[in-house]
């Protein structure tokens, strides 16, 4: 089987998704992913400021949750299929294992948040402004509790392999030299992708540190939600 047939499955998953064709949802999504950047944001403030993590943070939140060039990200990564066994001689194995690891996170989230937008649309106007108590009402009527602390233990499993396998001199220099075939081929948003997440890892003494406190956190949010603390997001 070739090492990305899982990328495939995944992006199978992503394009069934029902934004894609459905507008109102897809504006209710997008009202979901901003709250819900505003709230990590609010949540994570001190641990995000600390200067070596603010390029992680920045890629958590532009890049693996929801970010606003995934189409694109998604269409090159279709195109990669094509060529899977040039690619798979060119890409490191760890190195595609952990990229998938990302896509999968990010797909993950994706599809969270669009059972909470069609929820919201079944239970308020259309254009109603996001406030924790609708979202706390949300997450409780969709049961989401154990598909969030799945996200979450993914989550943490990337941060071991960013540790294991993307430090590494070796792969990060195959990573470089396969540059001018993603300008060439045109996969230029994949290959950003990437470079970005080896940028943000380099100010961190440990990227598995910097996910664990991360999600250290928002599993005693989950645990809040779904314990019935009225005010879980505080």
């Amino acid at each position: 089987m070739s090492k990305l047939a899982r990328l495939d499955e995944l992006l199978e998953q992503y394009y069934q998704l029902k934004y894609h064709t459905q507008p109102e949802i897809l504006s209710r999504l997008q009202d979901v992913q901003a709250w819900q950047k505003a709230r990590m944001q609010r949540t994570h403030q001190q641990h995000f400021s600390e200067k070596n993590n603010q390029l992680m943070a920045e890629y958590f939140l532009n890049r693996l949750y929801g970010g606003s060039d995934f189409d694109a990200l998604a269409e090159q990564i279709a195109r990669l299929m094509k060529y899977a066994h040039k690619a798979e001689k060119i890409i490191p194995e760890n190195a595609i294992k952990t990229g998938t690891s990302g896509v999968e996170l990010a797909i993950l989230a994706v599809q969270l948040d669009e059972q909470v937008a069609i929820q919201l649309l079944k239970d308020y106007p259309a254009h109603t402004a996001l406030t924790d108590e609708m979202m706390r009402l949300t997450y409780l009527k969709l049961d989401q509790g154990e598909a969030r602390l799945k996200q979450l233990a993914l989550l943490d499993q990337l941060g071991v392999s960013l540790d294991k396998y993307m430090r590494s001199f070796v792969v990060y220099t195959a990573f470089k030299m396969c540059k001018s075939a993603a300008n060439k081929y045109h996969f230029q948003v994949m290959y950003e992708f990437m470079q970005d997440g080896f940028q943000a890892m380099k100010p961190l003494k440990s990227a598995e540190k910097f996910v664990t406190d991360f999600t250290a956190i928002e599993r005693g949010i989950i645990d809040k939600v779904h314990s019935g603390d009225p005010l879980p997001f505080q």
